[in-house]
């Protein structure tokens, strides 16, 4: 179910937003809506990826186990080279 949000915008952007929407015949509340859409997804992906590193970084201290320069450096050129080869473990 939605619901609304207010918020308050000064004239400038409001402008922005009307002259924008008015050129992409996109109506300002379909503008903020996907603005904030997208902001959430790239915040929500990078805690995501933030949370990973914490995760291996952790990993490393308790084991040790790590991947050599030269084994990642090896792994990356096979894939740009199109091997698709899997990630080195």
């Amino acid at each position: 179910m939605a619901a609304t949000q207010g918020i308050k915008l000064d004239e400038d952007i409001r402008a922005r937003l009307k002259a924008l929407g008015e050129k992409r015949n996109r109506s300002p509340h379909w503008l903020m809506k996907t603005a904030i859409q997208s902001y959430l997804e790239r915040e929500e992906n990078y805690e995501r990826e933030k949370q990973e590193d914490k995760e291996r970084w952790e990993h490393y201290q308790l084991t040790g186990e790590a991947i050599s320069h030269e084994t990642a450096a090896e792994w990356l050129n096979d894939l740009t080279e199109g091997k698709n080869t899997p990630c080195p473990k």
